[in-house]
């Protein structure tokens, strides 16, 4: 059966004890806890720390599982979503350390993903961008394997805002694309965070892929998207794609919920499905957003049991 939880994110104002009592009070199965280092935030929902990895030790550990076990609320993934494989090397080799952090302190909480972006230089086309991954990721994928974790790319191609154009910031957008990164990195510990709303904007087919990659889906995102035709018809898909698109709540865009969920039972999905919040007609205030969580809740509850 599917866990039904959140993305910790959106609820920036709240420490972990709050968060997790939150989830728990709203029968929350589970919650992805935001990993980013200590400091100022690179872009929106990003530099959100719920767990400070770089001060985990064995007793930080031991009071996470023990408030986990009093609230009966798992840790779905632990989530840090930087870009890798900045051209700024100085920047990627930072981001990388602490994604290492992240992977040691998964084993340390055994939470079994680590929710990431392979990242990428805007500027490169797709064969300079891989000749990239294929320096970096060995590395990291193979470093989760002997810590028994698993590594979940998420498929959204960061290519929201000017300064991401044309590239984008995360490789692994597309199933041509992941195909290959398995292809060339074939460890069972490498996967996916599967999130249909960002192959909605692309005009993709976001149920087909769920039966290729069917073994590769380690964790599952919800989230839906608007895309507003009118305004598509007028910049067309070479626009950034805020101009023609919004994340929506669950229900609230142009995903078919029960079909994704039906597709993801027919291949035997029993892991995390985690809402994502990035809807801004619900962010006004923490209690907009927490209400946001409890709408999208309410919505999932006919497909996905908490």
């Amino acid at each position: 059966m599917m866990k039904l939880g959140f993305v910790s994110a959106i609820l920036p104002d709240l420490d972990l004890e709050e968060v997790v009592s939150f989830a728990a009070r709203e029968g929350f199965a589970c919650v992805e806890l935001m990993c980013w280092p200590k400091g100022k935030a690179e872009r929106r929902y990003a530099g959100i720390s719920h767990i400070d990895v770089d001060g985990l030790g064995a007793r930080e550990g031991e009071q996470i599982g023990a408030l986990l076990a009093e609230k009966g609320v798992a840790i779905s993934g632990l989530g840090y979503y930087p870009n890798p494989l900045d051209p700024d090397e100085a920047r990627a080799a930072y981001v990388r350390e602490h994604l290492k952090k992240v992977i040691a302190a998964a084993a340390r909480l055994k939470v079994p993903v680590v929710n990431t972006f392979i990242g990428r230089d805007p500027s490169q086309d797709l064969e300079q961008s891989f000749r990239s991954f294929a320096r970096v990721w060995p590395e990291l994928v193979g470093l989760a394997e002997r810590q028994g974790v698993r590594i979940a790319i998420e498929n959204c191609p960061m290519l929201f805002t000017r300064d991401e154009w044309p590239g984008g910031k995360n490789l692994a957008y597309s199933p041509a694309i992941w195909r290959r990164m398995f292809s060339e990195i074939p460890s069972p510990s490498f996967g996916l965070n599967y999130d249909p709303s960002h192959l909605v904007w692309q005009q993709m087919d976001y149920l087909r892929p769920i039966y290729e990659f069917r073994n590769r889906i380690f964790h599952v995102h919800l989230k839906d998207a608007k895309v507003r035709r009118d305004l598509l018809d007028e910049v067309g898909v070479l626009a950034t794609p805020l101009e023609f698109h919004a994340p929506k709540l669950p229900g609230l865009g142009e995903v078919n919920w029960g079909r994704f969920i039906s597709a993801l039972s027919d291949v035997g999905y029993q892991g995390p499905a985690c809402i994502e919040v990035e809807d801004r007609a619900f962010e006004a205030d923490l209690a907009s957003r927490q209400a946001a969580l409890v709408l999208s809740r309410n919505y999932l509850r006919q497909f996905v049991a908490a």
